[in-house]
């Protein structure tokens, strides 16, 4: 096989990114788009010459390799027929809304000898910037993430936790492993029926600690993370660019030359897996780690809120 037929699942704004990348490809040819408006499925594949399903078995039949930008609740559920029709997948984050179905869902494709890769962008940046070659074990991870509504209540299937504090959940578990002894969180609901705000903390075996905050109520943007090795400190400001390092590492932020696109980068890198001309970027089984943390979080953020 030397051109990968790639349909996309979900006709929303990452829907859209996900079907112009496999457009533009040499790789890939976009066959077609699925969602369960049909509609909406055909009005983006009709811009690239495909065709739009509302039938997602025959959207499988159709197809060598999918991408699913769904609502994250069907994530597991679609991932799991698709890999059941010998589809390789790559599903954006988060991979299933608990560490056993994530850990399922990796074992199965694995099994069939299939790509199920999950879509943390955010790991490019990471490795882009240095972060993730430092050869230390944390002391301490701070991060928040914050920022106003979605206009369009994108994402309002689950909570902040599921939705945007994936991210620094799936590079804590890179940094400091994926085995955490305890968390403690707390979380409010601002402007939807699930936590909106939320804080986390989790402690190592090693003696690290990792505190985590996202929003999706705040006022204004906010990306930081600060981190602190037994060599040295680094504090990141994402937004303004600005950077802090006392530690003998190579750390920088200014990584447009390198990566202008980490979705484009990440899609190439499950095409070319797809295809065997190299490792999936982003594997299923390396993803587990933060689902469960992600799963732990929330309950204990419920509990406190609910209980």
């Amino acid at each position: 096989m030397t051109t990968l037929k790639v349909g996309v699942a979900g006709a929303g704004v990452f829907g859209n990114y996900h079907a112009q990348k496999a457009a533009a490809s040499a790789r890939t040819e976009l066959v077609g788009v699925y969602d369960i408006d049909l509609d909406r499925a055909t009005a983006i594949a009709s811009r690239f010459g495909a065709k739009g399903f509302d039938n997602y078995e025959a959207f499988l039949e159709a197809c060598d390799a999918i991408v699913i930008a769904v609502p994250a609740i069907w994530h597991e559920k679609l991932a799991r027929q698709a890999i059941e029709a010998h589809c390789h997948v790559l599903v954006e984050k988060p991979l299933a809304l608990t560490g056993k179905a994530a850990r399922d869902l990796a074992d199965e494709a694995a099994a069939r000898g299939r790509i199920l890769q999950v879509g943390h962008q955010e790991r490019f940046v990471a490795r882009a910037m240095g972060v993730l070659a430092i050869e230390e074990t944390p002391l301490l991870i701070e991060s928040v993430r914050a920022g106003p509504p979605a206009p369009d209540n994108r994402a309002g299937d689950v909570s902040v936790i599921w939705d945007l504090m994936i991210h620094d959940l799936d590079l804590a578990a890179m940094m400091m492993g994926n085995e955490f002894t305890g968390v403690m969180a707390s979380g409010k609901r601002v402007h939807s029926d699930h936590i909106d705000e939320a804080s986390a903390q989790f402690t190592y075996a090693s003696g690290g600690v990792a505190r985590l905050m996202a929003s999706r109520a705040a006022e204004a943007r906010q990306r930081t993370m600060h981190v602190v090795y037994p060599s040295g400190e680094i504090s990141i400001d994402f937004l303004t660019r600005q950077l802090v390092n006392t530690t003998p590492y190579d750390v920088r932020v200014e990584i447009a030359a390198d990566l202008p696109d980490p979705l484009g980068a990440a899609d190439e890198g499950f095409y070319a897996a797809c295809l065997g001309l190299g490792r999936s970027p982003v594997p299923a089984h390396g993803t587990v780690g933060a689902v469960a943390m992600a799963e732990a979080a929330e309950a204990v953020a419920l509990a406190k809120l609910d209980g």
